[in-house]
């Protein structure tokens, strides 16, 4: 597992650096501040955690109420037909597409619980028109490029997180996700689509594709006219007016379909609180981690490494401090999510670094995860360019999220 190799290279590096400041440097201190940044971090993800309970409750509930009343399939239904086209291999009214619909819709709404066994059954049925069930087919490795590239509508949880940090405005970061992640499952699509020789200037991809890049490419031109003043108060407003008019449609479709609506929400919102118990020990582990990492000095000499690099090109390198969570992405959730939060702690919420690092945590997905939980659960050995296309998608996604960040907050 990735994230065990990360997390006690963290401990080890910071008590690597640590020795060599105690011996050649003379620095006593360093392994009481070590110390210290333990108890300290450990004090910081519990309340974190704690503070997420009454907002992860709202959401979840909410969720449960847009899951049970047909809303996602709502969203199923709009884009079918272009899963048809980006799927050739699949004969047309196969149950799988029900799947795969259901699990990209789930994704889109954040719907993380739903998502995964949708995609679990998506893969399995896949996996039964699979030839070579060693070997991964271009159906498969498209669904799955799908999923790396963690295409969100709602980041419900980066927000939380925000407003746990002290954000004055936790939404600001929606459009910018909004775009980066869009164009990181964009650019996999069609790196998956050019290898496939999947006819992408067909009638119904470019109607969907180019049409929802037109709106995306006029939105960044857009805000790039605009002041940093006009562009904070205009993309909070659309956020906001966005997200409530998801709040509402969830309870009046709800309504609409005759569902018992507030039950419905109380029972969803019972999981908010079991699942912030959950990642309480995730959360302690990871932070912790860092929090040495960063003490030993260790993160700085990482980010002035990088920084000198990206200046010997003359390029602008406030975003470097916030890079680690891009780096990290593509291997842990939970460890790109840590870093996000000890940037924003450290660095500050409303800061750009801050803000940066939220968007990365939600451009794109964990591409070696999900490789190895879809995958493994078909017993798929062979997965070809799988890899490749992932991290071509997570590339551009973070790429896109530092252009974004440069127009929306620098």
């Amino acid at each position: 597992m990735a994230l065990n190799y990360i997390w006690i290279a963290f401990f080890v590096i910071a008590y690597a650096v640590a020795l060599i400041k105690l011996i050649f440097l003379g620095d006593t201190e360093i392994f009481t501040i070590l110390v210290k940044s333990t108890f300290d971090m450990a004090k910081t993800a519990f309340e974190i955690s704690l503070g997420l309970t009454g907002i992860m409750t709202l959401w979840l509930g909410l969720m449960k109420v847009g899951e049970r009343s047909g809303f996602i399939k709502i969203i199923a239904k709009i884009i079918k037909p272009l899963f048809h086209k980006l799927f050739p291999q699949i004969p047309k009214d196969h149950p799988v597409f029900g799947s795969i619909l259901m699990n990209i819709s789930a994704n889109m709404l954040g719907l993380d619980n739903a998502a995964t066994p949708l995609g679990l059954k998506a893969m399995k049925q896949l996996q039964d028109l699979n030839p070579d069930k060693a070997t991964v087919s271009n159906s498969q490795i498209m669904f799955l490029v799908m999923n790396t590239s963690g295409l969100m509508l709602i980041p419900i949880s980066i927000m939380m997180f925000r407003t746990q940090l002290g954000a004055a405005h936790p939404s600001d970061v929606f459009i910018p996700i909004l775009l980066a992640t869009f164009f990181s499952t964009l650019t996999g699509i069609i790196a998956v689509s050019l290898i496939q020789k999947i006819n992408l200037f067909n009638k119904v991809v470019l109607v969907y594709l180019g049409g929802l890049t037109l709106i995306m490419v006029s939105v960044i031109i857009y805000f790039s006219q605009l002041t940093p003043e006009q562009i904070s108060k205009i993309s909070l407003v659309f956020s906001n007016v966005l997200l409530f008019s998801v709040i509402v449609g969830f309870l009046v479709y709800g309504f609409y379909k005759k569902i018992d609506v507030y039950g419905t929400f109380i029972e969803g919102a019972k999981d908010g609180f079991r699942t912030v118990i959950l990642i309480i020990p995730y959360l302690v582990g990871i932070l912790v981690s860092i929090a040495v990492f960063r003490a030993s000095g260790a993160m700085d000499i990482l980010i002035s490494g990088l920084q000198k690099i990206i200046e010997l090109f003359h390029i602008n390198s406030d975003f470097i401090p916030a890079l680690p969570t891009a780096l990290m992405k593509p291997l842990s959730g939970s460890g790109a999510r840590g870093l996000m939060v000890e940037t924003m702690k450290n660095y500050g919420a409303d800061s750009f670094v801050g803000k940066l690092s939220c968007i990365f945590q939600g451009s794109t997905d964990t591409t070696f995860y999900i490789i190895a939980v879809y995958f493994g659960s078909v017993g798929i050995k062979r997965t070809r360019y799988a890899i490749t296309a992932g991290l071509i998608a997570d590339f551009a996604g973070a790429i896109a999220a530092i252009f974004i960040a440069y127009i929306f907050f620098h």
